[in-house]
């Protein structure tokens, strides 16, 4: 760890390994029960920046999508651990269902605030 790595890390109060996934931790569970309550998952993991370490992106086969850190180990268990197919994003880029999921949140969203504002 760097000079610059760990006064970042007393910036924001955390190192940025420290939210990795282990497997017998909270984030860890939350992927497994993730992928069990959905079809298709598939994982896209993300490299390290400079604010996040690894992470990987769950998409399932109707878009929906759930990000956490995992860890450069992390993302290396992940495949045989849930057992789902992981892709390096930097390589395949996002599926195209997860870009189709989100504009269709962003028009629910919309009509939700122009039904709520006729009411009033």
């Amino acid at each position: 760890m760097g000079l610059l790595d760990r006064l970042r890390g007393a910036v924001v109060g955390i190192r940025p390994s420290s939210r990795a996934v282990t497997s017998g931790g909270s984030d860890a569970r939350y992927l497994a029960d993730w992928v069990r309550a959905h079809v298709g998952v598939e994982g896209y993991i993300e490299p390290k920046t400079t604010v996040t370490d690894v992470t990987v992106v769950l998409v399932a086969a109707d878009g929906e999508w759930t990000r956490r850190i995992v860890g450069e180990r992390g993302a290396r268990r992940l495949a045989s651990d849930l057992r789902i197919p992981v892709y390096d994003v930097e390589r395949t880029g996002y599926p195209q269902r997860m870009r189709d999921h989100d504009a269709r949140e962003r028009v629910e969203r919309r009509r939700a605030v122009e039904d709520d504002l006729r009411e009033l």
